[in-house]
């Protein structure tokens, strides 16, 4: 290759991270976090903040979500959307944001995990109402399904389904595939390439088995991963329970700058420690994104209404951040490893905490963490886009055996390669179909509250929920699963 041609590429490419950069920097910058913010707090005042008042009976709904006499059961689908969510950004992103924003950050993502729990709440909800079934009878749904049915706007949710295929589907597997294969090559030194075909074959078990035996499999590994990661974070604590209390007052303080101005300092301030904590918070939930309710669709709901798969999902956003990321948090301020003058950053220095409270065999333990959280996190993703490929091909199989074969290579391709420049576009799809998405919620978002309403009405009479149809004028003309004869013939048809 000519040096000319050389300096030309370079251009090119430096040119399209420019580019790029400059949307992510106007959607995550200055346009979705508010907005993302805004919703959260105005779906909370619209459903006096149920999420507090009906927590319990949400977990409620969870236990008894876990068997079904056909289909996936609730609790399938609340562990394949943790899978999703859940995955190196846990430990990774909660450090960064702790280095860069301080203890405070840990508040505000406490903050936006609470008013994202409503907006799981309406995305789910929604995503139920406008399901409809696959030609093998399996349910399929989420916001390309109820900005085509309930919006009348196809091309909306055609933009939506080729934003997450390029996000979740391809770029954001590759990514989990790299941080699995970086980080084991660096602990132990094993080979990218070995580890590349191992993971491709591994994931290919379960993707080529479908939504069901992801379900599964997810229903299998969350539990284990969670209860492992916890278990870890609860001995750390306890053995400094002493300092518990001054690290919770510490996050308070920093929160609305009072740490600072006592000590007289300016180490981080209220705007650095909101930015942090709320992006986090976000980035890790997925609330408002559209990218769990595609999943949240699949559900046979226990009871048979729409906002019960609501109430699941809101635990998934709970369990997500003021759970695990939390306990990450509690790790790294109780070893004290943020004050040494050699602390690391990112996942690095949570390693670092865990080895100074634990010692060096932690090492393993956050390999197996590293191993399992990316790994569910590749097969959860595939499902969400699986159902966006069936979207765009009217609910049939055409192609699918080919866009898992694509997903395969791509994450082969991040196993043994970086390339900044399609991370970047993954964020810039994934922001934009965010925008569509929350666009879309506050347009049905009557209907969705009429709907969740509709459910705490029955069940303050001390009924069992059942949706009826009929009490919905709205859905009068809807195909979908709560046809009046329980089919939908016209998905079927196609």
């Amino acid at each position: 290759m000519s040096v000319s041609n050389e300096t030309w590429l370079t251009s090119l490419n430096d040119g399209l991270m420019s580019a790029i950069g400059a949307v992510n920097g106007l959607l995550w910058g200055q346009l979705l976090v508010y907005l993302l913010v805004a919703v959260g707090v105005y779906f909370t005042l619209r459903l006096g903040f149920i999420q507090i008042r009906q927590f319990k009976h949400a977990v409620t709904v969870l236990k008894s979500g876990t068997d079904v006499d056909n289909g996936i059961s609730s609790y399938q689908v609340f562990c394949t959307s943790m899978a999703a969510r859940v995955g190196t950004g846990n430990m990774a992103g909660v450090a960064v944001a702790l280095s860069v924003g301080g203890p405070g950050a840990i508040f505000w993502m406490w903050v936006i995990a609470v008013f994202g729990m409503s907006t799981a709440f309406i995305e789910s909800t929604l995503a139920q109402i406008y399901k409809t079934k696959d030609v093998d009878g399996q349910y399929r749904g989420g916001p390309a399904y109820y900005m085509e049915k309930g919006l009348g706007m196809r091309w909306m949710g055609t933009l939506f389904s080729v934003c997450l295929i390029i996000a979740f589907g391809l770029v954001f597997n590759a990514v989990q595939a790299n941080t699995i294969t970086d980080a084991l090559n660096h602990s132990f030194g094993i080979d990218e390439t070995f580890m590349g075909v191992l993971i491709v074959a591994t994931s290919a078990f379960f993707i080529m088995g479908g939504l069901r035996k992801v379900a599964s499999a997810s229903a299998r590994i969350v539990p284990v991963m969670a209860v492992g990661y916890l278990a870890i974070a609860l001995v750390i604590v306890v053995m400094n329970i002493s300092e518990l209390p001054a690290a919770i007052a510490l996050i308070v303080k920093s929160a609305f700058g009072w740490q600072e101005a006592a000590a007289g300092g300016v180490a981080y301030t209220i705007s650095q420690a909101m930015q942090s904590g709320i992006a986090r918070g976000l980035f890790s939930n997925e609330a408002g994104m559209g990218s769990a309710a595609n999943v949240a669709a699949s559900a046979t709901p226990n009871p048979n209404h729409p906002a019960s798969q609501g109430f699941v999902q809101m635990l998934g956003v709970f369990a997500d951040t003021l759970v695990i990321c939390t306990a990450s948090a509690a790790m790294i301020m109780l070893s004290g490893v943020m004050d040494q003058p050699d602390a690391a950053s990112g996942i690095g220095l949570l390693q670092q905490a865990l080895t100074s409270e634990l010692g060096g065999w932690t090492t393993y333990f956050m390999a197996a963490a590293i191993l399992l959280f990316c790994f569910s996190s590749i097969i959860a993703n595939y499902t969400y886009a699986e159902t966006n490929i069936m979207f765009l091909n009217g609910n049939t199989k055409k192609g699918l055996f080919v866009f898992r074969l694509i997903v395969l290579a791509m994450v082969m391709f991040g196993s043994v390669a970086s390339l900044p420049v399609v991370w970047n576009l993954a964020d810039a799809s994934m922001g934009l179909m965010a925008l569509v998405n929350i666009i879309a919620l506050v347009m049905l978002s009557k209907l969705a509250i009429k709907v969740i309403k509709d459910y705490e009405t029955q069940l303050k009479a001390g009924k069992t929920p059942e949706f009826d149809r009929s009490k919905f004028p709205e859905l009068d003309e809807l195909d979908g699963a709560w046809h009046p004869e329980g089919t939908d013939p016209i998905a079927i048809s196609k």
